[in-house]
């Protein structure tokens, strides 16, 4: 899809990419080798000079060009083409952002592997492990996971970032990752019970109680959190390319979840259940 994009030029918006695309330019090398424009002369210009510029960022690999360049909106266009470098991830916390709070677990799945770290183990070793993807794929993670990380673990995490809180929030999915979830269909066998507020009650029954079945389990929420993000990504992906007119050509195959190594502990849950009345 990105090389379609023209939105990441300056100058040029939604409304004239959609021109430049009726106007049968679709590509980059459409515009390029165009030696007319429906553009005005500078603006044409500016154009051919950036895609010049994204030719060349695209053969070398380089994600943050296109990220810094492209609409907040329209940074979904990034996926495929760095899908091969991305990293799902998600944490979990004893609470939101007071002092007091900290991260107890995190899972990162790259389409192939998942890694899981938790805290007073192997914690620290996250920021290492996350470095060296381009792109990270999250959800809310803007606005807290990548903060948290960064404040709690003097992590970086300054990838291109695509979450997408904002790109399902486009398209009318609204609602927490769960409830998304829910809207497009992804079931969580097992696990339907467990919410942000039910993980803090697990890792606090492993960590008091050293209950390594309400570890396994917050591990195993965790988990499903992040191979989730994985399908939410390529469905969302899927629907906002619907809306161009590369439907047929650009849709996505939408992976097969990958085998959790993690085992919801039903006893564990309903116990907590009944000491806390829910």
């Amino acid at each position: 899809m990105l090389e379609n994009t023209f939105c990441h030029a300056p100058g040029i918006g939604p409304k004239t990419e959609r021109q430049l695309w009726d106007a049968g330019l679709l590509t980059w090398d459409d515009v390029l080798n165009r030696d007319s424009l429906p553009l005005g002369p500078r603006k044409a210009d500016v154009l051919k000079q950036c895609l010049d510029e994204s030719s060349a960022r695209l053969a070398d690999g380089d994600p943050a060009f296109f990220y810094q360049h492209l609409p907040s909106s329209q940074q979904w266009r990034l996926f495929p083409h760095f899908s091969h470098t991305v990293a799902y991830f998600d944490i979990e916390t004893t609470g939101l952002r007071s002092l007091e709070d900290y991260i107890t677990t995190i899972v990162l799945y790259d389409g192939e592997t998942l890694q899981h770290y938790v805290q007073d183990d192997n914690l620290w070793q996250f920021n290492e492990a996350i470095a060296p993807y381009q792109l990270i794929v999250t959800y809310n993670g803007k606005s807290f996971d990548a903060p948290f990380v960064r404040n709690y673990l003097g992590g970086t995490i300054d990838q291109a970032h695509i979450d997408l809180r904002y790109v399902l929030g486009s398209l009318g999915y609204r609602g927490g990752l769960k409830g998304c979830e829910q809207q497009l269909g992804i079931a969580r066998d097992g696990a339907e019970e467990i919410d942000g507020f039910f993980a803090v009650l697990l890792w606090f029954d492993f960590y008091r109680n050293g209950n390594k079945r309400a570890l396994e389990t917050l591990l195993a929420y965790n988990a499903m959190d992040v191979v989730n993000l994985e399908t939410l990504m390529v469905m969302a992906y899927n629907l906002q390319v619907r809306e161009t007119p590369f439907a047929e050509s650009h849709e996505l195959v939408v992976p097969a979840q990958p085998e959790i190594p993690f085992v919801t502990d039903a006893e564990t849950v309903g116990r907590i259940r009944r000491e806390v009345g829910w």
